[in-house]
């Protein structure tokens, strides 16, 4: 029954806009400007049957639209949603009683949207310049500057392939042409470069003896659980803290969600709040929609 009452306003929401598109192509080009200056969201635009549709109802329904009808021109959806309120209201006024499951779903919806303005006001204060600038630098105050490496290898399946290679190279083969012929690693074809890598993005073997070398330096063979590596290290770097601004929608999330988690556990630190006992419901009622029959 729930499912099928949103299905019934999405065809009738797409029911009005067809009406309005159709109704716009029709009608005859005006120059006359709307008289909008005096307008606000009490503003009455239709009455049904002595209720009022106002503005603000338009405006709220608007911002609630599915994906696919926010870039209609706005002359359809004004006709479009002010035709859908109107429908509501005809079919609204004649349920004498609202039933139970309509009673729930409107007072979920109030819960939701009185803590959605909390989430709100919550977030206008946690995210300031100021707070996020704050948290940037707590993030990166004592952050020492991380070195990135990159080298290439060559892979080969025993510790003499390796040595061998590793001869070769100090007596001035070329690395990129050694790693193209012989290399069994997916780098291989491109020279054996590996890129920049760092701490932790290597296997231990490897990364350790990477940090131990100097640039242009090839190293003895080193084992890995991929086999035998022979390694040439080109060149290293320090990473900086990344910029403020990169990381600013992480850093909001952050204060968003601390603010939020900060609240209800002061809220719920001097609530009162009952819970039903382990076993007393079972979970399997949710699934009961007979329930909210009369």
């Amino acid at each position: 029954m729930i499912r099928s009452s949103s299905l019934l306003a999405s065809a009738a929401l797409a029911l009005s806009f067809a009406t309005a598109s159709s109704a716009q192509e029709a009608a005859p080009e005006t120059t006359e400007t709307p008289a909008t200056s005096n307008a606000t969201a009490d503003t009455v635009v239709a009455t049904v049957n002595g209720t009022d549709i106002t503005l603000g109802h338009m405006i709220i329904t608007r911002a609630q639209l599915p994906g696919q009808y926010q870039q209609l021109p706005p002359d359809v959806l004004f006709e479009g949603i002010l035709d859908q309120l109107i429908q509501q209201t005809l079919l609204a006024d004649t349920l004498e009683d609202d039933p139970r499951r309509v009673e729930l779903a409107m007072e979920n919806e109030t819960r939701s949207l009185r803590a959605g303005e909390v989430i709100t006001s919550l977030t206008e204060t946690a995210i300031t310049d100021e707070t996020v600038q704050d948290a940037y630098d707590a993030r990166f105050a004592e952050a020492e500057p991380v070195t990135e490496y990159n080298a290439s290898h060559i892979l080969v399946e025993t510790e003499e392939q390796a040595a061998d290679l590793a001869t070769r190279l100090n007596d001035g083969a070329d690395f990129a042409e050694l790693a193209m012929a012989e290399s069994t690693g997916p780098s291989g074809p491109s020279g054996g470069e590996l890129g920049w890598f760092g701490p932790g993005m290597m296997v231990a073997p490897f990364e350790e003896a990477v940090v131990d070398m100097e640039v242009d330096q090839i190293s003895e063979p080193v084992e890995t659980q991929f086999g035998w590596h022979v390694i040439k290290l080109n060149e290293t770097r320090l990473q900086e803290a990344p910029p403020l601004e990169q990381l600013r929608p992480e850093i909001e999330g952050e204060l968003q969600q601390q603010a939020i988690e900060d609240r209800v556990a002061e809220l719920t630190e001097g609530a009162e709040i009952v819970r039903p006992e382990d076993q007393e419901l079972d979970p399997a009622l949710l699934s009961d929609l007979t329930l909210l029959n009369p």
